[in-house]
């Protein structure tokens, strides 16, 4: 009888669609494992204030430190993986990386962040200590050779909802940062229009954001970015069972890109898979096939100008084939070199 391929994925699982990709592999009859290194918490209250006390006089983070400590033991305890995958392996110190690396055979990451966006210098992915880097972003997959492959689509395709038994027209759950001058503009536009929306922005620190963002705009007495009243703020992060539910409630989903992002967000994966439509300033995506005007509409950051028509017509269904490729069966086919 043929032994069961061993894989590992390790990853922070900032919004929980990390784990889908180890429900994928399991279905395939993969012994999967999740180290979920945004679980690891401090063992107790002690360890906790001596992070604290590291952070402020020696400026270490014991934690980040435990957390690839963590990494080691756990596959020590799983043994040697036939291949192990890391999400955004900047959160991992390069010399933790040749480490981990003695438990695979194979040993490979997937960005779905750009590189301009990274905190961390880009020589820890040129090292060689990957065997196979895959990245979401065109421009980057471009200029570091990377594999490109886009992010997926990681639950079954949805039933179209009759736009009558929705609640909002537009809807958006997203970080509170830079883009947020952007969705503000965007809610104050929506609201003038009598338009019924639903925006969502979360952060752990999310009154101090809020406090600096209202004293900014009273700085310039700009009325244009005065404070919409609609959008709702919250510390907490959002379950992805709750956002599905959020997602029912409306007819057009909202996808606002980072700076000089080309890699397309789950949120036109999340809609393709819901059949709904969608805006977006990303205008990278009319390049790809289940590109359809009348199923997205791309907006530009200086132009918010809306096609109220849009929000009337109907969602067209995209072709099966091509719905296919951006499925998470596929996707994990692919990355981790399955058949189908």
């Amino acid at each position: 009888m043929k032994e069961k391929l061993k894989i590992s994925l390790i990853s922070f699982d900032n919004w929980n669609y990390d784990k889908e990709i180890v429900i994928a592999l399991t279905k395939k009859n993969i012994e999967a494992t999740h180290i979920n290194i945004g679980a690891y918490k401090h063992k107790n209250n002690f360890h906790r204030l001596k992070n604290v006390f590291y952070k402020v006089f020696f400026n270490k983070n014991l934690k980040f430190k435990n957390r690839q400590e963590y990494i080691l033991k756990t596959l020590t305890k799983l043994g040697r993986q036939d291949l192990i995958l890391v999400l955004n392996p900047d959160l991992i110190d390069f010399e933790y990386h040749k480490q981990i690396k003695q438990h695979t055979n194979r040993y490979i990451t997937y960005l779905y962040d750009s590189i301009a966006r990274s905190m961390y210098p880009i020589e820890h992915l040129l090292n060689g200590v990957f065997d196979t880097i895959y990245s979401f972003d065109k421009k980057d997959s471009e200029n570091y050779n990377f594999k490109k492959i886009n992010n997926y689509i990681y639950f079954d395709k949805q039933e179209i909802v009759n736009q009558e038994k929705t609640k909002y027209k537009l809807l958006s759950i997203a970080s509170f940062d830079k883009r947020f001058n952007t969705f503000n503009k965007i809610a104050n536009q929506l609201s003038e229009m009598n338009c019924k929306f639903l925006f969502i922005c979360v952060s752990r620190n999310i009154n101090y954001k809020l406090l600096k963002y209202k004293w900014n705009n009273f700085i310039k007495n700009d009325k244009q970015d005065a404070l919409n009243k609609c959008i709702n703020f919250q510390s907490k992060k959002i379950p992805l069972s709750d956002i599905k539910k959020y997602y029912d409630q409306t007819v057009v989903l909202l996808d606002l890109v980072q700076d000089h992002q080309t890699g397309l967000s789950f949120r036109v994966f999340e809609a393709m898979g819901l059949q709904k439509k969608l805006i977006t300033n990303n205008k990278a995506i009319i390049n790809y096939d289940f590109y359809n005007p009348n199923n997205i509409l791309v907006i530009e950051n200086e132009k918010l100008n809306f096609n109220t028509e849009f929000f009337k017509t109907p969602y067209q269904k995209i072709s099966e084939d091509i719905y296919s490729q951006y499925t998470i069966e596929s996707w994990v086919n692919v990355v981790f070199e399955l058949e189908n």
